[in-house]
């Protein structure tokens, strides 16, 4: 189990600093393309770019952001009750994102796969699309293992084992 918690925090880490590049891209690209289109020549498929590089900044970051615990909880009334009924909350609400995601994940390999066949691609640059999206389902799938990681964890400290 350490080793996959080793390896599943390797991968993550790799994702932010992916999804940091893309970031910072996005920026320079925007940047560039203003002061071009101040000059009279804007960078060809910009638009397309920063469109793909936000979506991949937004996946890449999820499993790290679940990881640090960055999303937000709404835990008004949670917080109230005994640390063993919270965990038996937690446990219900990951079980079932674990779920949620794993479909997800699966219909966006589908998808990605589906426009790969078709041969879609973008309609400036031409860029296969396809690609964007395995990355996605990737970082999806990256996703659920991380929520599963906190389901064992849950369970662990519902059975009282650490």
């Amino acid at each position: 189990m350490r080793y996959f918690q080793f390896v599943m925090q390797q991968l993550r880490s790799l994702l932010k600093v992916l999804g940091a590049a893309c970031l910072m891209g996005m920026t320079l690209l925007t940047c560039i393309d203003v002061i071009g289109r101040r000059m009279g020549t804007p960078v060809f498929g910009s638009v397309e770019l920063v469109g793909f590089m936000a979506t991949l900044t937004v996946a890449l970051a999820l499993p790290y952001t679940h990881a640090m615990k960055g999303h937000i909880g709404v835990e008004l009334l949670v917080r109230n009750f005994s640390k063993r009924v919270q965990a038996a909350i937690e446990c219900s609400t990951l079980t079932a994102a674990f779920f949620f995601f794993g479909i997800v994940t699966w219909r966006m390999a589908v998808y990605a796969n589906t426009m790969r066949q078709s041969g879609e691609v973008s309609m400036n640059l031409g860029f296969p699309i396809h690609f964007i999206i395995y990355l996605c389902a990737f970082c999806f799938f990256v996703f659920t293992l991380t929520i599963l990681e906190d389901i064992a964890a849950s369970v662990q400290e519902l059975t009282g084992k650490t």
